[in-house]
């Protein structure tokens, strides 16, 4: 029998990519599924795949940068069904470009999505599941959570900062009986990359520069999600080659720096966009 079946189960960021995927393999484990997203219609249409199908789901819509509304999904959920077993903290957005070229908002909308998202919905329901005895927090972060990449440093901020919140929470909830755990994937084929905002970058440039040969789809990605999070992994990493980076980034921090500036170079030359 599935470790999911019969559960009562959120998932942020829930409209497309690895939360869409993670709701349905929740869903088709027979879990019970709240999809939560900001886009109304993209989420509504996920939902209804699912109970096509024949599974337990209903929708949210959601600005996670939101305590109360985050707060509100989180007690209608429990008000429903009595309990919540797994908060999937998932929801987030990328700004793709230099610090010389981005602006103070698009470090704010970054962070409030994908750490103040994050600390909401801990905030919201960490202290449920220690009064219930049990429960089980899963924060999406990403190999960018690891390892420094440039271009992309609101989102390297935002990420170093889910995976410090995630293992030390970690520590607090495990003699209170509430387990959490973090999600590091590499290149994962979802929409992000088409839709993320792009400051002096080539988009379409940047998208045939894509690791294809070692990235996944959200469905391998999701499966891999709930094998770690059936084995209380502290750290969940996706794909082989984002492992290898970790690793290398573990064993000799000044060789990763070494492979991020050479790669910045080399964008600069073939992707860049001047005035």
């Amino acid at each position: 029998m599935s470790q999911f079946r019969d559960k009562v189960v959120i998932v942020t960021g829930a409209a497309s990519g690895i939360g869409r995927a993670l709701s349905e393999e929740l869903a088709r484990r027979g879990a019970s599924v709240t999809l939560a997203d900001i886009n109304p219609s993209p989420v509504e249409e996920a939902a209804e795949t699912i109970t096509k199908a024949g599974h337990k789901a209903e929708t949210f819509v959601l600005d996670v940068s939101d305590y109360d509304a985050v707060g509100k999904m989180v007690a209608d959920t429990v008000a429903r069904y009595g309990h919540l077993d797994y908060l999937f903290n998932n929801a987030g957005i990328a700004v793709g470009g230099e610090v010389r070229d981005c602006s103070i908002d698009d470090f704010r909308n970054v962070i409030n999505v994908n750490l103040f998202g994050v600390v909401n919905g801990v905030a919201a329901a960490y202290s449920l599941m220690v009064k219930q005895g049990y429960g089980h927090i899963i924060n999406t972060a990403s190999l960018e959570g690891l390892i420094p990449f440039p271009a992309t440093v609101s989102y390297v901020a935002s990420k170093y900062g889910v995976v410090g919140l995630s293992n030390a929470l970690r520590i607090e909830g495990v003699d209170l009986g509430v387990k959490v755990s973090v999600v590091c994937p590499g290149y994962i084929k979802t929409p992000i990359f088409q839709t993320s905002k792009m400051i002096k970058i080539d988009r379409e440039k940047m998208l045939k520069s894509l690791p294809e040969r070692f990235g996944i789809t959200s469905e391998a990605c999701a499966q891999i999600i709930l094998r770690g999070v059936q084995r209380n992994k502290a750290i969940i990493v996706v794909t082989g080659f984002a492992k290898v980076l970790w690793a290398l980034q573990r064993i000799s921090p000044a060789v990763i720096r070494w492979m991020m500036r050479r790669d910045l170079r080399k964008s600069r030359k073939e992707m860049r966009i001047e005035d």
